[in-house]
This record gives structure tokens, sequence and C-alpha cells, in this order.
């Protein structure tokens, strides 16, 4: 389903290691496996038919690598503020582990010590928001779970806290959009393998 309005294509980055087994990689570069690079390749094919006016990637490798692989490389823009959340001490822990010492501790209602909480990563995602909508055109954006949840939440003009309602899949493409004009943002489409 096409749409007369500019669209925001959202890859999340291709399997590593840390996300097979859950562990919350944040600032890590962590490569992908080779079933994450053989997924990043298949992105090709699947984000085909769309011109994008830009591509944008994190800073991150994994990242990157998926960008490459999906053949955007060359022309993609590292944005910082694409970057994953900042895990601080939970950088490398799993949920499980993490709970074992704090127990009812969640990601988006408690943040993490020495790193970020929902509202840091929502004031990056809405500093990409209004880059969005200032350049205008269909943009294609590669980056990591967590981040991306948190910024359809404010596409929607949801609180930060509300990207742990939505979830996303490694290599999976998300489409931002509007529904009637531009004054009505929307989630076309989420999560699609």
């Amino acid at each position: 389903m096409s749409s007369a309005f500019p669209e925001i294509y959202l890859v999340r980055h291709g399997e590593t290691e840390w996300s097979l087994s859950g562990r919350h990689t944040g600032r890590s570069d962590i490569p992908l496996t080779a079933n994450g690079e053989e997924a990043a390749r298949k992105l090709a094919d699947r984000l085909a038919g769309p011109t994008f006016s830009a591509v944008w990637s994190s800073p991150s490798a994994r990242a990157r690598k998926t960008c490459t692989l999906a053949g955007f490389g060359s022309g993609a823009v590292i944005k910082d503020d694409l970057a994953e959340w900042d895990y601080g001490a939970y950088e490398g822990i799993t949920t499980k582990a993490i709970l074992a010492d704090r127990p009812g501790w969640q990601l988006f209602r408690d943040g993490c010590p020495n790193g970020e909480f929902a509202a840091d990563v929502g004031a990056r995602a809405d500093a990409v928001i209004h880059a969005l909508r200032e350049t205008g055109g269909t943009i294609l954006i590669f980056s990591s779970s967590h981040f991306l949840r948190v910024l359809a939440a404010r596409w929607l003009g949801l609180p930060p806290e509300d990207g742990s309602r939505f979830v996303l899949d490694t290599a999976s493409i998300s489409v931002l959009g509007y529904e009637h004009d531009l004054t009505e943002p929307v989630i076309r489409r989420w999560n699609q393998r």
C-alpha cells in the first residue's frame, strides 16, 4: 500500500551473537552473525521499489554493515542520534540477569545506571523526527531495536516510554508515514520479516 506522503522505512540491523542471546547491545560493536549477514543481503530485494531521497544509518558497525549488505552503504549518511540506547552498567547483560539483581526493573520505565533513560533516547528521537520532517521525501533508516521503538512512539506523539509497546525482530522492516495529511502521523507497517 503506497502513500502520497513521505514514508520513513526503518530497518533493524541483522542478528548478532548478543541480539541472539538477549544481551543488551548499546554502544558495543558486535559483528553480525553469518545468519545476520544473510538476512541483511536479503533486505535488498525486500527494499526494492521505493525511491529513497536519503539513507541514514546509526554509527554502529552492525547497522552500517546491514546497510551495506542491503545495497545502500555507498549513499548512507551516519547520524549519531540514531545510535542505540546507551545501556551504561547494563551493557552486555541480559534482562534476566538484571532482574536477578534488580527485581521489577523495566528498561523503558527505569533506564540504565550510567546510561540513558527513556527521556534521553526520546530527545534524540525527537531530533531525528525534526530532521525527517525538514528533509521530506521517503527516507531509509538503519538502526537498532530500542532506539527505533522509541522513534516510533515519538513519531505518533506518544511518550518515549511507550516504545515498550512495540517489538522489532532483527532484519525487520517497518514504515512510518501519514494518513490523510501531514498532521496525521501513523505506523503504516510494523516488524515485517
